[in-house]
């Protein structure tokens, strides 16, 4: 990710989103992505989960990542968000004359 920009979508860091405060959404895609540290192991879990849960509702798909894993493979994360940037959910046929065929 280059200037907060991962091909040519961009994301916002920091980001204050309901009551939370993500570490990066793309508003276009609908994906914010947290970059975790070992207290969410143990400690933040339920909060991590109840988050999520509220953001999935928001019609956001959440990533999360360890720190250690943004360190250690950060080609390997970046194809992740890639895939996920560049996954659309499927189309819906134009209507004609404002109802579908057959109706």
């Amino acid at each position: 990710m280059k200037g907060k920009n991962l091909e040519g979508i961009k994301f916002r860091r920091q980001e204050p989103f309901g009551d939370y405060i993500v570490d990066f959404v793309s508003f276009e895609k609908r994906l914010v992505i947290e970059i975790d540290g070992g207290q969410h192991a143990e400690e933040e879990r339920d909060t991590d989960i109840q988050r999520d849960a509220w953001l999935n509702s928001q019609g956001f798909r959440v990533l999360r990542f360890w720190n250690n894993e943004v360190l250690q493979n950060l080609e390997g994360v970046l194809e992740t968000i890639r895939v996920n940037c560049l996954r659309h959910p499927p189309l819906t046929p134009p209507i004609k004359g404002g109802e579908r065929e057959g109706d």
